[in-house]
């Protein structure tokens, strides 16, 4: 058991991250086998967002998450599921785009003022 306050502490937050990162390497296999067993178009956007929601807090590795992504996308195309149109390209469509408003001008600053040349 440790005996300086400061190591007690990340006893704690260790302990608590470890619990955080067992229940996201839970729900990501679970929607990884619930796609395997059934694969659906819901299934693939639920185990693409688990395996991004793991990539960005650290429990599996960028490269690792991106290589399950292709697999997963790969298993979905031979069976056949349709891709789901994502959040924000339903969000907007192209030709709903409303016109960026002009940005104005930054202001100019005054020019500074010379200093008097010295007499000689």
């Amino acid at each position: 058991m440790p005996i300086i306050k400061s190591a007690k502490k990340r006893v704690k937050v260790a302990k608590k991250a470890a619990v955080r990162n067992s229940k996201t390497k839970r729900s990501l296999k679970s929607a990884l086998k619930a796609f395997v067993r059934k694969p659906s178009a819901s299934g693939h956007s639920a185990a693409q967002s688990n395996i991004d929601k793991a990539a960005k807090k650290g429990v599996v590795h960028k490269n690792k998450a991106a290589r399950m992504k292709k697999q997963a996308a790969a298993k979905a195309k031979a069976a056949g599921v349709k891709p789901t149109a994502t959040k924000k390209a339903a969000a907007k469509p192209a030709a709903a785009k409303k016109a960026a408003p002009a940005k104005k001008p930054a202001a100019k600053k005054p020019a500074a003022k010379k200093a008097p040349a010295k007499k000689k």
